[in-house]
């Protein structure tokens, strides 16, 4: 991993929390011991399962995805996180637990590995910063049930236009078989319903 020569105010990480998050240029001045900017090529891991996760990734520019292995090595994808996407394994961090997680990018991409003091600091200068991170929590929350809630009572068409919904333009970046673990279906049973609907129109 290379650490990247980035200027700060053009980001889309200054951009994404000055104006979702309200903070400050000062601020951001005295937050920045605890981001930082790096690039990683495709296929890098910046988390394992069995690891403790110190850092959450914002996605500058590129692809990231978590996912889980089961017993015979089959990958089940959890989320994707395109740029402007913030991805991390929450209960490691907070809970001082090993991961039960993979994090890895799958394209060449730039990260921000922003570390807990951030958020923690972040909240105690700003108010604002502090209901954004609060909606933030509530938002991911909701996001999460819904994925549950679309693996145990949607079609595999329902689950796959919502998908295409949460991720647009995410099929033309991800080969199929990445799709389908997504959906929680096999890649025959995706190529049958992307057939249905092509007929349904």
């Amino acid at each position: 991993m290379d650490k990247a020569a980035y200027n700060l105010v053009d980001s889309r990480f200054y951009k994404y929390y000055s104006e979702k998050g309200g903070l400050t240029a000062e601020q951001f001045e005295q937050l920045q011991p605890y981001f930082s900017f790096r690039t990683v090529p495709h296929n890098t891991f910046l988390l394992r399962a069995g690891e403790l996760s110190h850092y959450a990734f914002f996605v500058e520019q590129g692809l990231l995805q978590s996912f889980s292995l089961d017993e015979k090595g089959g990958e089940h994808i959890l989320q994707f996180a395109p740029e402007d996407w913030i991805i991390s394994d929450r209960a490691s961090q907070y809970f001082n637990k090993a991961s039960d997680y993979y994090i890895k990018a799958i394209e060449y991409s730039t990260i921000v590995f922003i570390q807990p003091e951030f958020m923690e600091k972040a909240s105690l200068w700003s108010n604002a910063f502090a209901c954004f991170l609060e909606n933030s929590l509530q938002r991911n929350i909701y996001i999460q049930q819904k994925r549950i809630n679309s693996l145990l009572a949607m079609t595999a068409k329902e689950r796959y236009l919502s998908f295409m919904e949460m991720y647009p333009g995410m099929l033309l970046r991800v080969p199929q078989w990445m799709v389908a673990s997504y959906l929680g279906i096999t890649p025959e049973s995706l190529s049958r319903v992307r057939r249905e609907l092509l007929n349904d129109r």
